[in-house]
């Protein structure tokens, strides 16, 4: 397990806020200086606590404004890597989980229609292991929460 300690946790607080803060910036905040800062985010990100900065865009910008989330139901028990290998070389999916109930994943996905949408699912249905899913369409996003 990965130690964090106070002012680690205050740093990713601030990244929350604003991933484009300067390390002078977060520094300022937090109380320290912008070269310890800048140690204490390498360090976070060489040991995985900090996985990654970016970009989150509006998916109506990359042509990809129909979004489902996909309950995926497998025949027998399937290992998360499988799970990973099938729905990995899909480029609709955009994120998946396994998860408890029914339902052994749950997997979300976007596609510019709903054609291309159809042929992603079918593409997973095909998979041996898959014996169905049942999909949602998403209406409208009521709370996105930047900071998760």
């Amino acid at each position: 397990m990965v130690n964090i300690d106070s002012l680690d946790r205050l740093i990713i607080d601030e990244l929350r806020v604003n991933g484009r803060a300067s390390f002078a910036d977060i520094g300022q905040r937090v109380g320290l200086s912008p070269s310890a800062v800048k140690r204490r985010i390498d360090r976070m990100t060489a040991e995985g606590v900090i996985r990654g900065f970016g970009v989150r865009l509006d998916p109506t910008v990359d042509g990809q404004a129909i979004e489902a989330i996909v309950e995926l139901f497998c025949t027998g028990t399937v290992a998360p890597e499988e799970l990973r290998r099938i729905l990995g070389g899909n480029a609709h999916v955009v994120e998946a989980w396994t998860v408890t109930g029914s339902a052994d994943a749950l997997v979300r996905m976007r596609a510019a229609t709903m054609t291309d949408l159809e042929e992603a699912l079918e593409t997973i249905r095909l998979a041996r292991q898959v014996d169905n899913t049942r999909s949602a369409l998403v209406l409208s996003r009521l709370v996105e929460n930047n900071s998760a």
